[in-house]
Protein backbone atom coordinates (compact mmCIF):
# COMPACT_ATOMS: atom_id res chain seq x y z
CA UNK A 1 0.00 0.00 0.00
CA UNK A 2 1.43 3.37 -1.11
CA UNK A 3 0.81 5.51 2.27
CA UNK A 4 3.38 6.65 4.18
CA UNK A 5 1.87 8.28 6.88
CA UNK A 6 -1.71 7.84 7.65
CA UNK A 7 -3.60 9.73 10.76
CA UNK A 8 -7.10 8.66 11.51
CA UNK A 9 -9.03 11.31 13.48
CA UNK A 10 -11.61 9.61 15.83
CA UNK A 11 -12.05 5.99 16.81
CA UNK A 12 -15.11 5.12 17.18
CA UNK A 13 -16.71 1.68 15.79
CA UNK A 14 -16.08 2.74 11.97
CA UNK A 15 -12.26 4.77 12.97
CA UNK A 16 -11.50 1.54 15.09
CA UNK A 17 -12.35 -1.44 12.82
CA UNK A 18 -10.43 0.26 9.97
CA UNK A 19 -7.51 1.03 12.20
CA UNK A 20 -7.55 -3.00 13.10
CA UNK A 21 -7.88 -3.60 9.05
CA UNK A 22 -5.26 -1.90 8.43
CA UNK A 23 -2.58 -3.19 11.10
CA UNK A 24 -4.22 -6.91 10.51
CA UNK A 25 -2.95 -6.01 6.68
CA UNK A 26 0.65 -5.46 7.96
CA UNK A 27 0.80 -1.95 8.26
CA UNK A 28 3.49 -0.33 10.33
CA UNK A 29 1.35 1.35 14.20
CA UNK A 30 4.81 3.21 13.73
CA UNK A 31 3.19 5.45 10.52
CA UNK A 32 0.14 5.54 12.06
CA UNK A 33 -1.65 8.80 14.29
CA UNK A 34 -5.27 8.89 16.02
CA UNK A 35 -6.73 11.16 17.62
CA UNK A 36 -9.54 10.47 20.23
CA UNK A 37 -11.72 11.73 22.91
CA UNK A 38 -10.29 10.92 26.63
CA UNK A 39 -7.17 10.13 27.49
CA UNK A 40 -7.95 6.87 28.91
CA UNK A 41 -8.95 5.92 25.07
CA UNK A 42 -6.23 6.95 24.01
CA UNK A 43 -3.64 4.81 26.17
CA UNK A 44 -5.51 2.15 25.16
CA UNK A 45 -5.07 2.36 21.80
CA UNK A 46 -1.33 3.05 22.03
CA UNK A 47 -1.35 0.01 24.07
CA UNK A 48 -3.04 -2.13 22.03
CA UNK A 49 -1.90 -1.20 18.90
CA UNK A 50 1.42 1.08 19.21
CA UNK A 51 -0.02 3.92 17.11
CA UNK A 52 0.68 7.28 18.38
CA UNK A 53 -2.89 8.65 20.40
CA UNK A 54 -3.50 11.93 20.83
CA UNK A 55 -6.09 13.01 22.80
CA UNK A 56 -8.79 16.01 22.51
CA UNK A 57 -9.31 15.86 26.31
CA UNK A 58 -5.70 16.90 27.21
CA UNK A 59 -4.65 18.42 24.13
CA UNK A 60 -6.80 21.46 21.78
CA UNK A 61 -4.35 20.17 18.77
CA UNK A 62 -4.98 17.04 18.84
CA UNK A 63 -6.72 16.83 15.61
CA UNK A 64 -4.00 18.95 13.82
CA UNK A 65 -0.90 16.45 15.98
CA UNK A 66 -2.59 14.03 14.72
CA UNK A 67 -2.45 14.84 11.04
CA UNK A 68 1.20 16.51 11.04
CA UNK A 69 3.01 14.54 8.00
CA UNK A 70 -0.03 12.05 7.12
CA UNK A 71 -0.62 11.69 3.43
CA UNK A 72 -3.52 10.16 4.19
CA UNK A 73 -6.43 10.95 6.65
CA UNK A 74 -9.21 9.37 7.22
CA UNK A 75 -12.05 11.26 8.65
CA UNK A 76 -13.99 9.73 11.03
CA UNK A 77 -15.91 11.55 13.68
CA UNK A 78 -19.86 12.51 13.41
CA UNK A 79 -20.81 14.31 10.22
CA UNK A 80 -22.07 17.36 12.62
CA UNK A 81 -18.25 17.57 13.13
CA UNK A 82 -17.13 16.48 9.73
CA UNK A 83 -17.05 20.29 8.32
CA UNK A 84 -15.78 21.55 11.44
CA UNK A 85 -12.98 18.99 11.73
CA UNK A 86 -11.60 19.76 8.69
CA UNK A 87 -11.57 23.83 8.75
CA UNK A 88 -9.59 22.96 12.47
CA UNK A 89 -6.40 20.99 10.38
CA UNK A 90 -6.76 22.38 7.45
CA UNK A 91 -3.70 24.29 7.56
CA UNK A 92 -1.99 21.91 9.20
CA UNK A 93 -2.08 19.14 6.12
CA UNK A 94 0.54 18.13 3.79
CA UNK A 95 0.57 19.61 0.62
CA UNK A 96 -0.27 16.27 -1.24
CA UNK A 97 -2.42 15.05 1.84
CA UNK A 98 -5.84 12.84 0.79
CA UNK A 99 -8.72 13.11 2.52
CA UNK A 100 -11.07 10.33 3.60
CA UNK A 101 -14.29 10.56 5.06
CA UNK A 102 -16.23 7.92 6.38
CA UNK A 103 -19.61 10.40 7.10
CA UNK A 104 -23.01 10.17 6.06
CA UNK A 105 -24.53 12.72 4.22
CA UNK A 106 -21.15 15.20 4.01
CA UNK A 107 -20.91 15.66 -0.09
CA UNK A 108 -17.37 16.21 -1.45
CA UNK A 109 -17.84 19.74 -2.22
CA UNK A 110 -18.29 20.65 1.53
CA UNK A 111 -15.01 18.76 2.36
CA UNK A 112 -13.80 20.73 -0.26
CA UNK A 113 -14.48 23.63 0.73
CA UNK A 114 -13.57 23.09 4.36
CA UNK A 115 -9.35 22.50 3.15
CA UNK A 116 -6.81 23.33 1.05
CA UNK A 117 -7.69 24.11 -2.32
CA UNK A 118 -4.79 21.89 -3.32
CA UNK A 119 -6.14 18.98 -0.59
CA UNK A 120 -7.86 16.07 -2.56
CA UNK A 121 -11.03 14.84 -0.77
CA UNK A 122 -12.95 10.85 -1.32
CA UNK A 123 -16.56 10.24 0.35
CA UNK A 124 -16.70 6.76 1.37
CA UNK A 125 -19.62 4.86 3.07
CA UNK A 126 -18.01 1.91 5.09
CA UNK A 127 -20.73 -0.47 7.16
CA UNK A 128 -20.06 -1.89 10.25
CA UNK A 129 -19.03 -5.73 9.51
CA UNK A 130 -15.64 -3.86 8.71
CA UNK A 131 -15.16 -4.65 12.42
CA UNK A 132 -15.38 -8.69 11.82
CA UNK A 133 -13.16 -7.94 8.27
CA UNK A 134 -16.77 -8.14 6.07
CA UNK A 135 -17.02 -4.83 5.08
CA UNK A 136 -18.68 -3.52 1.95
CA UNK A 137 -17.29 0.29 1.20
CA UNK A 138 -18.45 2.69 -1.29
CA UNK A 139 -16.26 5.19 -2.79
CA UNK A 140 -16.75 8.44 -4.56
CA UNK A 141 -14.19 11.10 -5.88
CA UNK A 142 -14.01 14.68 -5.34
CA UNK A 143 -12.94 16.82 -8.13
CA UNK A 144 -9.63 16.82 -7.27
CA UNK A 145 -8.90 13.60 -6.69
CA UNK A 146 -7.19 11.18 -9.38
CA UNK A 147 -7.44 7.71 -10.53
CA UNK A 148 -4.23 6.74 -7.94
CA UNK A 149 -5.85 8.36 -5.36
CA UNK A 150 -8.66 6.50 -5.83
CA UNK A 151 -6.72 3.21 -6.04
CA UNK A 152 -5.10 4.26 -2.67
CA UNK A 153 -8.62 4.71 -1.25
CA UNK A 154 -9.20 1.15 -2.51
CA UNK A 155 -6.16 -0.27 -1.30
CA UNK A 156 -7.09 1.01 2.16
CA UNK A 157 -10.86 -0.21 2.64
CA UNK A 158 -9.54 -3.53 1.09
CA UNK A 159 -8.20 -4.33 4.38
CA UNK A 160 -11.75 -4.75 6.19
CA UNK A 161 -13.57 -5.72 3.24
CA UNK A 162 -14.81 -4.93 -0.71
CA UNK A 163 -15.31 -2.26 -2.29
CA UNK A 164 -17.79 -0.40 -4.87
CA UNK A 165 -16.52 2.56 -6.72
CA UNK A 166 -19.58 4.76 -7.84
CA UNK A 167 -20.48 8.12 -9.27
CA UNK A 168 -21.20 10.57 -6.07
CA UNK A 169 -24.76 11.21 -7.45
CA UNK A 170 -24.87 6.97 -6.22
CA UNK A 171 -22.92 7.09 -2.78
CA UNK A 172 -26.46 8.49 -1.18
CA UNK A 173 -28.62 5.34 -2.54
CA UNK A 174 -25.52 3.35 -1.55
CA UNK A 175 -25.71 3.90 1.90
CA UNK A 176 -29.23 3.01 1.88
CA UNK A 177 -28.56 -0.80 0.91
CA UNK A 178 -25.29 -1.97 2.16
CA UNK A 179 -24.55 1.34 4.69
CA UNK A 180 -27.85 0.87 6.33
CA UNK A 181 -27.82 -2.40 5.60
CA UNK A 182 -26.70 -4.49 8.38
CA UNK A 183 -29.22 -2.68 10.53
CA UNK A 184 -32.26 -4.32 8.42
CA UNK A 185 -30.35 -7.64 8.76
CA UNK A 186 -30.34 -7.74 12.18
CA UNK A 187 -34.17 -6.76 12.71
CA UNK A 188 -35.08 -9.84 10.40
CA UNK A 189 -32.39 -11.62 13.03
CA UNK A 190 -34.50 -10.14 15.55
CA UNK A 191 -38.19 -10.62 14.66
CA UNK A 192 -36.87 -13.93 13.23
CA UNK A 193 -35.69 -15.02 16.65
CA UNK A 194 -39.08 -13.50 18.58
CA UNK A 195 -41.05 -15.96 16.34
CA UNK A 196 -38.51 -18.90 17.26
CA UNK A 197 -38.98 -18.40 21.14
CA UNK A 198 -42.61 -17.65 20.81
CA UNK A 199 -42.65 -21.31 19.30
CA UNK A 200 -41.50 -22.72 22.20
CA UNK A 201 -37.63 -22.67 21.56
CA UNK A 202 -35.11 -21.25 24.72
CA UNK A 203 -33.24 -18.25 23.29
CA UNK A 204 -30.36 -19.84 23.18
CA UNK A 205 -31.66 -22.59 21.01
CA UNK A 206 -33.83 -19.54 18.80
CA UNK A 207 -30.27 -17.97 18.19
CA UNK A 208 -28.18 -20.84 16.76
CA UNK A 209 -31.05 -21.74 14.95
CA UNK A 210 -31.69 -18.04 13.55
CA UNK A 211 -28.25 -16.82 13.31
CA UNK A 212 -26.80 -19.90 12.05
CA UNK A 213 -29.23 -20.34 9.40
CA UNK A 214 -28.57 -16.53 8.06
CA UNK A 215 -24.63 -17.45 8.31
CA UNK A 216 -25.00 -20.43 5.89
CA UNK A 217 -27.57 -18.59 3.71
CA UNK A 218 -25.67 -15.85 3.41
CA UNK A 219 -22.78 -18.32 2.65
CA UNK A 220 -24.52 -20.33 0.39
CA UNK A 221 -25.46 -17.19 -2.22
CA UNK A 222 -21.42 -16.82 -1.67
CA UNK A 223 -20.61 -19.88 -2.65
CA UNK A 224 -22.66 -21.20 -5.40
CA UNK A 225 -22.94 -17.62 -7.27
CA UNK A 226 -26.25 -18.24 -8.00
CA UNK A 227 -29.52 -15.69 -7.97
CA UNK A 228 -30.88 -15.32 -4.51
CA UNK A 229 -34.21 -16.24 -5.96
CA UNK A 230 -33.07 -19.21 -7.89
CA UNK A 231 -31.93 -20.86 -4.07
CA UNK A 232 -35.07 -19.46 -2.82
CA UNK A 233 -37.35 -21.87 -5.37
CA UNK A 234 -34.86 -24.77 -4.60
CA UNK A 235 -36.07 -24.83 -0.94
CA UNK A 236 -39.28 -23.84 -1.92
CA UNK A 237 -41.48 -27.15 -2.36
CA UNK A 238 -44.75 -26.90 -4.12
CA UNK A 239 -47.70 -27.24 -1.74
CA UNK A 240 -45.33 -27.45 1.02
CA UNK A 241 -44.25 -25.00 4.58
CA UNK A 242 -42.15 -22.66 2.99
CA UNK A 243 -43.92 -21.52 -0.04
CA UNK A 244 -47.24 -21.30 2.85
CA UNK A 245 -44.52 -18.69 4.67
CA UNK A 246 -43.35 -16.94 1.43
CA UNK A 247 -47.28 -16.49 0.37
CA UNK A 248 -47.64 -14.44 4.11
CA UNK A 249 -44.65 -12.38 2.58
CA UNK A 250 -45.79 -11.99 -0.61
CA UNK A 251 -49.59 -10.94 0.45
CA UNK A 252 -47.66 -8.22 2.80
CA UNK A 253 -46.19 -7.09 -0.25
CA UNK A 254 -42.82 -7.17 1.46
CA UNK A 255 -40.79 -6.07 -2.05
CA UNK A 256 -43.12 -2.82 -1.68
CA UNK A 257 -41.41 -2.45 2.01
CA UNK A 258 -38.11 -2.72 1.36
CA UNK A 259 -38.61 -0.35 -1.58
CA UNK A 260 -40.53 2.55 0.93
CA UNK A 261 -38.22 1.68 3.40
CA UNK A 262 -34.69 2.31 1.50
CA UNK A 263 -36.51 5.31 -0.38
CA UNK A 264 -36.68 6.70 2.88
CA UNK A 265 -33.71 6.68 4.01
CA UNK A 266 -32.62 7.98 0.76
CA UNK A 267 -34.34 10.76 1.89
CA UNK A 268 -33.10 11.27 5.27
CA UNK A 269 -29.56 11.12 4.05
CA UNK A 270 -30.18 13.65 1.04
CA UNK A 271 -32.00 15.83 4.12
CA UNK A 272 -28.00 15.40 5.81
CA UNK A 273 -26.52 16.75 3.30
CA UNK A 274 -28.69 19.82 2.32
CA UNK A 275 -28.15 20.11 6.13
CA UNK A 276 -23.80 20.44 5.84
Amino acid sequence: MNIERIAILGTGSMGSAILAGLLAAGFDPARVSVSTKSEASARKLNDQYAVTAHSLETSDDANRLAVAGADVVLVGVKPAYVASTLAEVADALGPDALVISVAAGITNATMEAAVKARVRVIRSMPNTPAIVGRAVTGLAKGSRASEADLAVATQLFQTVGRVVVVDESQIDALSTISGSGPAYVFYFIEQLTKAAVDHGFSAEQAATLVNDTFLGAAELVAATGKAPADLRRQVTSPNGTTERAIAVFDQANLADVFKQATDAALARARELAAAN
